[in-house]
């Protein structure tokens, strides 16, 4: 499928301002803080399905998951604090979702990271078909950032699954499973870098394996030793993390280094700037 760059639907939504991108320039930061909270989504999520009633923990990381959806919405532009809460909000309910299929309905992760991986490609699809750009550069509708937040569930869910696939089914316990995905995210890294493969591609690539990477850390530093883990215990790998990203994006939020120039397309055919990246 060849992927390119539409301009704003004049009839979208209007409750994201008009020309204000929603998400962050993609730097070295970006990939740490994303990395980071993917590992904290995992550990926060085991933590809470152990120390409370399962169905209340869901609950409560549905609950969590939506107010923090609905005040990046409301806002009306990218804001570091609220980007991040929602995607640290994202990993816990992504991962809770992935687990739910499994240990609550009894389904393989085999046929989950399946169904995760089709719910990501209907998403992809859908958004493409609509918009004509799957680009985060060009995420400044609220229809565009309702798909980029429905493509970032289905990647955290699908990685959940995914990294459990390796762990369990195949055995790889969790830091085999983390070097299996370090390397393979250097895959579109170099490809991006080195073989001008196309950006949004690489991207997403990268996006999804960061998911199954930072759980596969958070899950051998906190896990006990006889499932291969390091024994560290979910509680405090969490109060490390969460430290971590708190530092960055607070970082983050002073200098205002990932914050992405406005972008508004004059055409239908006006290049997109990722492709230029």
């Amino acid at each position: 499928m060849s992927i390119s760059s539409g301009g704003p639907s004049s009839s979208s939504p209007a409750l994201t301002r008009a020309g204000a991108l929603r998400v962050p320039e993609i730097t070295a930061v970006f990939w740490i803080v994303k990395g980071l909270s993917t590992a904290m989504g995992e550990s926060t999520s085991d933590f809470l399905v152990t120390s409370i009633d399962p169905q209340i923990a869901v609950v409560l990381g549905f609950l969590a998951f939506v107010a923090a959806l609905m005040l990046q919405l409301w806002i009306g532009r990218y804001v570091a604090w609220s980007y991040w809460l929602a995607v640290v909000m994202v990993g816990v309910f992504g991962t809770m979702a992935a687990d739910v299929m499994h240990v609550v309905l009894g389904i393989p992760y085999p046929v989950s990271t399946g169904f995760y991986a089709a719910a990501l490609a209907a998403v992809f699809l859908l958004w493409y078909r609509t918009e004509r750009t799957l680009s985060i550069h060009a995420v400044d509708t609220t229809r565009r950032e309702l798909f980029y937040w429905a493509a970032v569930v289905a990647t955290f869910a699908m990685g959940t699954a995914l990294g459990d696939f390796t762990a369990y089914t195949l055995h790889l316990g969790y830091a085999a499973s983390a070097a299996v995905f370090a390397a393979a995210i250097l895959i579109p890294a170099a490809g991006y870098r080195r073989l001008n493969w196309n950006p949004i591609l690489c991207f997403w690539t990268a996006y999804v394996i960061t998911r199954p990477l930072g759980a596969s850390i958070a899950d051998w530093l906190g896990k006990p030793r006889q499932v291969t883990g390091l024994g560290l215990g979910d509680g405090p790998v969490i109060t490390v993390l969460g430290l971590l990203i708190l530092a960055l994006v607070t970082y983050l939020a002073i200098t205002k280094t990932d914050v992405q120039q406005t972008f508004r397309t004059s055409s239908p055919h006006h290049e997109d700037p990722a492709l230029r990246q």
